[in-house]
């Protein structure tokens, strides 16, 4: 699923790097601790997450994650903001909570897993 339709999909808002609106995911997980998404992370390509801070990104470029959404109308700093566009990171807010972002992306057809 393209970024994009993944945006669409969660009544979501790209904010950084819409360059990669065309890229595709292929599965997501959800954590706020990044110390799990390091643990347990292998093959996804997105991550949803309710945590607003640089260690996000971070995190995200250790496990080559393109995508990161962020739910309840939580939003990044420009300081995160300027990490990701260096990264090629796409964020993407939304005002949904992480169950119904994660129900609707599931329900959209990408999978998730550890």
């Amino acid at each position: 699923m393209k970024i994009g339709k993944i945006a669409s999909e969660i009544n979501g808002k790209i904010v950084c790097s819409g360059d990669m609106a065309d890229e595709e995911i292929t599965s997501v997980c959800a954590f706020d601790m990044m110390s799990d998404v390091l643990a347990y992370v292998r093959d996804q390509n997105a991550l949803i997450t309710g945590l607003v801070n640089p260690q996000v990104v971070r995190t995200a470029v250790m496990v080559d994650i393109v995508c990161i959404v962020f739910v309840c109308g939580k939003k990044p700093t420009e300081d995160m903001i300027k990490l990701a566009e260096n990264y090629h990171i796409v964020f993407v807010t939304t005002d949904l909570d992480t169950y119904e972002t994660a129900g609707r992306l599931y329900a959209a057809g990408l999978k998730g897993g550890c």
